[in-house]
């Protein structure tokens, strides 16, 4: 009695693609009334089974990586006009007797602080969503905390080079100069 949707498992110690012909013989002789076709190796039938999981897994990452750079850009751009507004009040500073490393620390620091408070309502998030976020990932688990420490390691080091251009811009400011501007 022939079955559809039987497959077969043939192990060669060559290319698998050219022993089709041998293959096709071998089954016929044994089951002439069955049809053979879509002889592929079996990495090619494991690779299409995780192919959707790996599509997913770049998405994710390609909009993750876009988020980041979005959110690096917001911060850089917030923290520059900061810099532009209060440019006065860091001159006075200044003159009054503010070290360069300080001002330049304030600035840092506010950068900071606002993608820490990010990196907690995001690690909040993803600990609400585990359960939905775990069908979506290839080979990392939902809840792994050495991805999620990474994750906020790379989101805190671009903070940090994103609100460090501002921050380097705000300690050059020259009080005499900025004081005398209207």
């Amino acid at each position: 009695m022939i079955q559809p949707g039987t497959y077969f498992l043939v192990r060669t110690r060559g290319e698998p693609n050219s022993m089709a012909g041998t293959i096709r013989r071998k089954i016929r002789d044994l089951e002439p009334q069955r049809s053979i076709y879509d002889l592929s190796p079996l990495t090619d039938h494991i690779s299409d089974a995780y192919a959707e999981n790996r599509l997913r897994t770049v998405l994710l990452t390609f909009f993750a990586l876009t988020a980041i750079a979005l959110a690096s850009v917001g911060l850089y751009g917030t923290l520059s006009y900061l810099v532009n507004v209060r440019q006065r009040e860091v001159a006075l500073r200044m003159a009054l007797g503010a070290l360069r490393m300080q001002v330049a620390g304030q600035f840092l620091h506010h950068g900071l602080r606002v993608s820490v408070l990010g990196c907690i309502a995001g690690l909040a998030l993803a600990a609400a969503l585990a359960r939905v976020l775990s069908g979506m990932l290839y080979g990392v688990s939902a809840t792994d905390v050495t991805t999620w420490g990474g994750v906020v390691a790379i989101v805190l080091s671009i903070s940090v080079i994103a609100s460090l251009l501002p921050a380097i811009r705000a300690a050059r400011t020259d009080p005499m100069k900025a004081l005398r501007e209207d």
